[in-house]
């Protein structure tokens, strides 16, 4: 018998103040956020960029006028540093367009001229590149005979305009200097200059070492005296086909002619060294930048320069001589004591 007052077990008593199931709003609705407003471009912080581990941030350019001031100008011109730009400026040695200017800010325009000790002066960065030559390529700028040149292994190296000093014959390999510096090109190349060089010669046959003797006491080729430093047997090559010729001189194809006066002809040659320059990690048809250091090796060898300009190198102390981990022990000179028989 139900208790009177109850509810019974399976009966609700509806709220009238409840939606119906229908009117409800499903469960996504209740997670869904709510959207947040538009926030303007200038509003947004800047968004951090990772240029990863080791890889330097690029480079913005200036939003300032591009012109070079007269102290950049003069500087990379070659003159100078910077710092002594300043001071050449200011005692009035440096003239624009026939005019002293002592102004070290000023902009330097396209079609200024300027001068220092009578010269005038290319405002451009002074740029020395090293190539290691491959086959098949002459050294001209450019060819009427649509030939590939050696501008077309060095045209990506700058934006300035470097041309090569001296030439190597289209079959010739190894070394050869590019600059803008019409200076040092011209001391380089002329016949004066005593630029040491070296060789690689292949030949077609062994060479006899009569003619080794009679080629360094200097022979005549196309009515010049030519005269090698030093030309021996390549320890590679033990059958004495390859011979390396050092000498001073500007053109190239006198060593040639030197191996060919005795009647060797010479299939390959490969210029190794030149004015202290080697091949040293610059592959075959690959350029690069001389250092600081060969720079100034280069101008004290043609005459620009001063040898107080080269680096001093660093004095490293004598390393003392370790003593070993072990060493044998000395036999003892101590002698045994004698012992007496008992009687």
């Amino acid at each position: 018998m139900r208790d009177q007052g109850k509810k019974p077990f399976d009966k609700k008593k509806r709220d009238s103040n409840a939606r119906p199931d229908s009117a409800k709003r499903p469960f996504e609705e209740f997670r869904k956020k709510k959207s947040a407003p538009a926030i303007r471009d200038e509003d947004k912080p800047e968004k951090r960029v990772s240029y990863g581990k080791g890889k330097k941030k690029p480079v913005v350019a200036e939003k300032s006028n591009s012109l070079p001031r007269l102290n950049q100008y003069v500087a990379k011109a070659g003159v100078c540093s910077r710092r002594q730009a300043d001071e050449l400026i200011a005692t009035g040695k440096i003239k624009v367009n026939g005019k002293i200017v002592r102004e070290m800010g000023l902009r330097v325009q396209i079609d200024d001229k300027v001068e220092f000790e009578g010269k005038v002066l290319q405002g451009e960065e002074i740029r020395y590149v090293l190539l290691n030559k491959p086959k098949g390529f002459i050294s001209n700028v450019t060819d009427e005979k649509g030939r590939k040149t050696v501008m077309d292994l060095v045209k990506k190296a700058c934006k300035e305009r470097i041309y090569p000093v001296g030439r190597l014959e289209r079959d010739t390999l190894g070394l050869l200097l590019f600059t803008n510096d019409g200076e040092m090109a011209k001391r380089l190349t002329n016949s004066a200059a005593k630029i040491k060089q070296i060789y690689h010669v292949f030949l077609n046959k062994p060479m006899e070492e009569a003619d080794i003797e009679t080629l360094t006491a200097g022979i005549t080729v196309d009515g010049d005296k030519v005269k090698p430093d030093v030309v021996n047997y390549v320890q590679d090559a033990m059958d004495g086909t390859q011979v390396g010729a050092q000498f001073h001189s500007g053109k190239n194809t006198f060593v040639k002619g030197m191996f060919e006066h005795f009647g060797y002809e010479v299939p390959k040659m490969d210029r190794v060294l030149y004015a202290n320059l080697t091949k040293k990690d610059l592959p075959r048809g690959k350029w690069r930048f001389l250092k600081d250091k060969e720079i100034s090796m280069l101008k004290v060898i043609a005459g620009k320069g001063s040898a107080e300009e080269l680096p001093e190198k660093p004095k490293q102390d004598k390393p003392k001589s370790a003593k070993p981990a072990f060493t044998k022990p000395k036999p003892s000179k101590r002698k045994a004591p004698v012992r007496k028989k008992k009687d």
